[in-house]
């Protein structure tokens, strides 16, 4: 794991790398699965999701939230934002490559988490990057050995969406250790943009929980939890199919009912129980689970005392004795 300051930069010839296959260009089958346009909120609402009220819809209290977030002069749009934020396609259903297992992906996605916080990148960027490696994931074969190459491509173009300052593609094939080339990561991202015909726009979770922990007048400290829970869920395969605000949802919920009780839940209630059902005891073994070998870096990065110790913290809430058990 990095514990270098970040400030001081990627020194040359070091930096995180559990894959250490040289790799060359992207080897791919032919796309099997279409890519939907993920602006789109048409009828491809996810199981379950309540039907909305056609145009703008807004909870009480949005446009207080938007200025909780700084977006007091977007007031007049707050429907429109809550549209484009929170109804959002989830990736199409199915399972990852027969060549990539979920332990795999979670290594990769591992890795890239510790290159996001080593590189100290946005947090949109990480859940940026770690969309498009599912999406692309979805179009066609990668072999073992092209995993890193195809995750690092997906962080470099993601940093070119939502950085300021981008980092150098030398300093990301220092990172990858020497197992692949600038020329190879260069290729690597145009097949990328060329596969998700530039699809790039993603209105992450994360983004969402901001949202929706202001509209529920969250504290600092779910809201922290509830960003761990949230983060966790990138490791975890099955959330890939998760749309962005029931992610959000689920992770706000889950801190709340750990925080603040059992029967404790963010109001306005924009899900039900049974929505977020499924979602909430994934998160749950994944705090459980704790610096598991290729799952560690996430919880490692929350039980840092500049993020209170979190991760420790979850572990003790989710394992305390709930009211009325034996």
């Amino acid at each position: 794991m990095l514990v270098r300051d970040r400030s001081q930069g990627p020194p040359a010839g070091s930096g995180p790398s559990p894959l250490q296959s040289p790799a060359a260009s992207l080897d791919l089958e032919p796309p099997s699965i279409p890519l939907p346009d993920s602006t789109s909120t048409g009828s491809s609402r996810s199981p379950g999701r309540p039907e909305r009220p056609p145009g703008p819809w807004a909870p009480p209290g949005l446009e207080e939230a938007l200025g909780a977030l700084g977006l007091e002069g977007e007031r007049e749009y707050a429907g429109d934002i809550l549209a484009e934020v929170m109804v959002c396609r989830a990736l199409p259903g199915g399972a990852l490559p027969r060549t990539v297992t979920p332990e795999m992906r979670a290594l990769v996605v591992d890795w890239l988490v510790q290159v996001h916080e080593y590189l100290g990148l946005a947090g949109d960027t990480l859940y940026l990057a770690v969309h498009l490696l599912d999406s692309y994931l979805r179009t066609g074969r990668v072999r073992l050995h092209r995993l890193q190459l195809l995750g690092v491509a997906c962080l470099f173009v993601a940093c070119k969406v939502e950085e300021c300052v981008l980092p150098e593609s030398a300093s990301l094939c220092l990172l990858g250790a020497g197992s692949f080339s600038r020329t190879e990561l260069l290729r690597a991202e145009r097949r990328i943009l060329s596969r998700l015909d530039f699809r790039l726009h993603h209105p992450g979770p994360l983004l969402c929980l901001g949202l929706l922990a202001a509209l529920a007048r969250s504290s600092p400290e779910v809201t922290l939890l509830a960003t761990y829970f949230l983060e966790l869920s990138l490791l975890e395969a099955e959330a890939a199919g998760w749309d962005p605000g029931r992610r959000a949802a689920a992770a706000l919920s889950l801190a709340h009912r750990v925080l603040d009780g059992a029967g404790a839940r963010p109001e306005p209630p924009l899900y039900s129980p049974a929505e977020l059902g499924p979602l909430e005891p994934c998160m749950a073994r994944a705090a459980l689970r704790g610096p598991a070998p290729g799952r560690a870096a996430v919880f490692l990065k929350y039980a840092r005392p500049q993020r209170q110790g979190t991760s420790l913290a979850a572990v003790r809430l989710l394992r305390r004795p709930q009211p009325g058990t034996p």
